[in-house]
């Protein structure tokens, strides 16, 4: 993403500077966007290339600045992403020489597939709004024990009571969180 410290007021600002010819505004929305466009290039372009690729994609946007109107749905941030994508495409087509990365070479790993991660993202919400249900006490019970990864005598130590006691309110706690979980999810537990 763009750097926080210009808003969209103030990129509207500088855009319209821009268009009138004011190379120093320009200036700044290139600062405010190169980090994320480069970023965009260096994925799809080999690392050598990218930083050209970033280049060429703002010299192609001064040429079109004139062409851009604000509009509340298309902000300047959507159109030069445009240009972008197009200029990533166009040096793709020219070049042809980037390998495409073999099948056999890609991320295998459970873990860093997106429809794991949007699986986990998801249980953890739901395990987190199954938390919040809990009294305080459940909460911080199962939290210290499984969250933070304490053992029954450190959980003892943080609440000030004794092994014997955590251990029963981890029980119930625990009952209580399968009892409050979706369906779906406590025919699992």
């Amino acid at each position: 993403m763009p750097s926080p410290e210009l808003d969209p007021a103030a990129i509207s600002r500088l855009v319209a500077q821009a268009q009138e010819g004011d190379t120093a505004a320009f200036g700044r929305i290139y600062d405010h966007f190169f980090p994320s466009v480069y970023r965009y290039a260096a994925l799809r372009a080999p690392s050598a290339a990218a930083e050209d690729l970033t280049e060429e994609i703002f010299v192609k946007a001064w040429e079109k600045l004139y062409t851009y109107k604000p509009r509340a749905n298309v902000p300047f941030g959507a159109w030069l992403f445009r240009i972008a994508r197009h200029e990533v495409i166009d040096a793709y087509r020219t070049t042809r020489t980037w390998e495409e990365v073999p099948e056999e070479l890609c991320d295998t790993d459970e873990f860093n597939q997106a429809d794991t991660r949007v699986k986990r993202a998801h249980l953890l919400a739901v395990v987190r709004k199954t938390l919040a249900v809990l009294p305080r006490r459940y909460r911080e019970v199962l939290e210290l024990s499984y969250l933070s990864g304490l053992s029954t005598a450190e959980v003892a130590k943080v609440l000030k009571t004794s092994e014997g006691s955590i251990r029963v309110l981890k029980f119930r706690a625990l009952k209580r969180f399968r009892d409050a979980l979706p369906p779906e999810f406590a025919e699992n537990m």
